[in-house]
């Protein structure tokens, strides 16, 4: 099983909240950083000024605070909620006001992108102002993904206006129908404050800050996956205990002496701990420091003797997979299968680890049969769907290069540390 932590360590004289994933081996698969000085602005929702239309872009450029601009693709532009109008004509223009969210962090030159459809997530769903249909995860199997969409249209049944539209999440399957229920209800609360209060504030104004990265990190995983969260900040402990529905009283022990209670276990058998060792930090203990200072370089080995080169640059990744230490002649091409299989799983893991986004492309050992080709593009795949971020394997080209696309969404792990 995983296990989730979140720790603070110091990485080049900086101090950062580190939310990492690690398998059963202690190695990382996914890491979300936060500078301790700094703010992200990800998820954040705000009543924004059309600057001004640029038709041959098919945007808009909306400004959220004094001195930041957005890009607002208008196919972006569904259902939108409009503060203030300058024309009931035009669909937008400049001068306008209306409620936006940030989707994507400032990425090297370019400016965050923003969308009028606004997500509110929780553990078990999701609702979304623009697109308004119900659905479902596809990870979920099909009779509990039925169960669960007619919970939630029973819920909507009779409503006369619905201003929202519903994603059901994998988590959602371990729920019982009151969890869901209760969640559904919070949310549906919040949008209805959210739109209703919109009207009489500002520009500009922060109507929705976003959850910190680490909780944002923590309700987006499969509780299925995780087996135990830990921390060492008290404060932390006590949030992630409540969001497991896990009450102050229940934190301290009784009797004539009441003590802290250090380790709760959850109904859905998920263990939350709290690490208190002195001697020993948190970040030391699971080797976190150390291997985000490996996530930064730009080789990376492999068991086999082989060994991955990683090149970012403006325009997309490079990887190449070399054989490096793996000298084995009997039966080349199988053992080029075998390194590249091992490679190919290792560059998913890279991936997400490092946050690598936009498009990637892979210089696998060359591989002689069709077959051969055909079992490494199944294995990468399969690899690659546990990205929780959308990534998916494009071609493969007449050179034997592999054309992968990851969305962007944050920024990488090299720039958040930089």
């Amino acid at each position: 099983m995983n296990r989730f932590i979140i720790t603070t360590t110091e990485i080049e004289k900086k101090e950062y909240r580190i939310a990492a994933l690690c398998d059963a081996r202690q190695k990382l698969i996914e890491v979300t950083t936060e500078s301790m000085t700094g703010t992200s602005v990800l998820g954040n929702i705000y009543i924004g000024r059309v600057e001004n239309v640029v038709k041959n872009l098919n945007a808009a450029f909306v400004c959220i605070t004094p001195g930041q601009n957005c890009y607002l693709p208008l196919q972006e532009l569904k259902n939108p909620v409009f503060t203030k109008k300058q024309s009931e004509k035009k669909a937008i223009c400049a001068g306008d006001e209306l409620l936006v969210q940030v989707v994507k962090e400032a990425l090297k030159t370019k400016d965050p992108s923003v969308s009028t459809n606004l997500t509110f997530t929780g553990k078990y769903v999701i609702l979304t102002t623009g697109k308004r249909k119900i659905g479902a995860s596809s990870k979920l199997p099909e009779e509990k993904r039925e169960k669960l969409l007619k919970i939630v249209e029973d819920f909507l049944s009779g409503k006369e206006q619905i201003p929202y539209g519903v994603i059901i999440r994998t988590n959602a399957a371990q729920a019982s129908k009151e969890e869901l229920l209760l969640e559904l209800a919070q949310l549906e609360a919040e949008v209805q404050k959210i739109i209703s209060g919109a009207k009489y504030l500002i520009r500009y104004s922060l109507v929705h800050k976003e959850e910190q990265p680490w909780q944002k990190m923590l309700n987006g995983l499969y509780e299925t996956e995780l087996g135990e969260v830990v921390t060492d900040d008290r404060e932390i402990f006590e949030t992630i205990c409540n969001m497991y529905g896990v009450g102050a009283k229940q934190l301290v022990t009784g009797g004539s002496v009441r003590s802290r209670v250090d380790e709760i276990l959850t109904g859905h058998g998920l263990k939350i701990r709290y690490y208190e060792d002195e001697m020993v930090s948190l970040s030391a203990l699971s080797g976190i420091t150390s291997q985000l200072h490996d996530a930064l370089r730009e080789r990376v080995w492999l068991k086999s003797g082989a060994y991955l080169i990683i090149q970012p640059t403006e325009a997309l990744t490079v990887i190449d997979v070399n054989t490096g230490k793996n000298i084995a002649k009997k039966e080349m091409q199988e053992n080029f299968l075998k390194v590249n299989i091992e490679a190919a799983e290792e560059i998913a893991r890279q991936l997400r680890l490092r946050n690598i986004s936009g498009i990637v492309i892979v210089d696998f050992i060359n591989l002689e049969a069709k077959s051969a080709e055909s079992e490494l593009l199944n294995v990468f795949g399969a690899a690659l769907k546990k990205d929780p971020v959308p990534t998916q394997i494009v071609e493969m080209t007449k050179l034997g290069l592999v054309e992968v696309t990851r969305k962007k969404i944050k920024k990488s792990l090299r720039e958040s540390l930089s």
